[in-house]
């Protein structure tokens, strides 16, 4: 409602822009509603989530929590355990069948999220493509650029834009579909992290607008890159492979060499 303050604006701006630690250490925040509260929980728990502090989320969330916080708790455990992902993503499936808690934001948003990290598009936008939410529109609009249907995610950032065109996840929509689309649209897209540095503390994820060497989807960039020109990747393949093994693109790559491996095999 107008006038009532948003007393999360803070740790969700610092919770999109990647700073997950300041989210963290300012998350003692008073006079809070139950939901607001739940919410708070989940952002923190994220953040902790970003972090790698997987097991950490997993101890302190009990099965009494929020449906919010028991879909968290599954993110968790889904990227921290990647030879048992069978039986979270059945979990996940159990909660979402439930007609009382099917339909909440949350779940929805890491349902998404966890089948967009299994490449199921169809499953994840089947969550996820009713909106409700800045980040579940925000959600659409990353699988939309993944199946390479741009006028899709164009669609969904329209939608934001119409809701608060000066939200930070709407600038970071326009940022995201900018690079998918590229040419002249990647100027604006570093014009769009080039204000968020100015405007806020430097995280991982404006580096990597402003192309971080770091940072794994720069990592994946370079690769794409110099296959494309003609270069050698093999170098930011390594970094890649050895910083962030889980990555897609080093899964893809590895089950290409296995394929490889096989048919030389096969005719020796």
């Amino acid at each position: 409602m107008a006038g009532n303050p948003d007393h999360l604006f803070s740790l969700r701006n610092n919770f999109y822009l990647g700073s997950y630690q300041v989210a963290i250490n300012n998350s003692d925040i008073p006079h809070l509603s139950a939901d607001d509260a739940v919410e708070r929980d989940c952002l923190v728990y994220r953040s902790y989530i970003a972090l790698g502090s997987y097991q950490l989320v997993i101890s302190e969330i009990d099965s009494s929590a929020a449906t919010p916080l028991q879909a968290v708790k599954l993110l968790a455990l889904y990227l921290s355990n990647p030879q048992d992902k069978e039986s979270t993503v059945s979990s996940l499936k159990e909660l979402l069948a439930d007609p009382a808690i099917g339909n909440n934001a949350i779940l929805r948003l890491i349902a998404g999220t966890v089948f967009m990290h299994e490449e199921d598009y169809n499953e994840a936008l089947k969550h996820t493509n009713a909106g409700g939410t800045m980040e579940l529109h925000a959600l659409n609009v990353q699988i939309f650029i993944k199946i390479h249907r741009s006028d899709y995610a164009e669609r969904q950032l329209r939608v934001m834009q119409q809701i608060d065109e000066d939200h930070t996840l709407t600038q970071l929509a326009n940022a995201w579909l900018n690079l998918a689309v590229g040419g002249s649209k990647i100027q604006e897209a570093y014009l769009i992290f080039q204000d968020f540095s100015e405007k806020y503390p430097m995280t991982g994820l404006i580096l990597n607008g402003k192309a971080d060497a770091k940072d794994p989807e720069t990592l994946a960039n370079l690769v794409v890159c110099c296959l494309h020109l003609g270069k050698s990747s093999s170098r930011y393949l390594s970094q890649l492979k050895l910083a962030h093994p889980e990555h897609i693109l080093v899964k893809r790559a590895s089950s290409a060499e296995d394929s490889f491996e096989r048919a030389v095999q096969s005719v020796a």
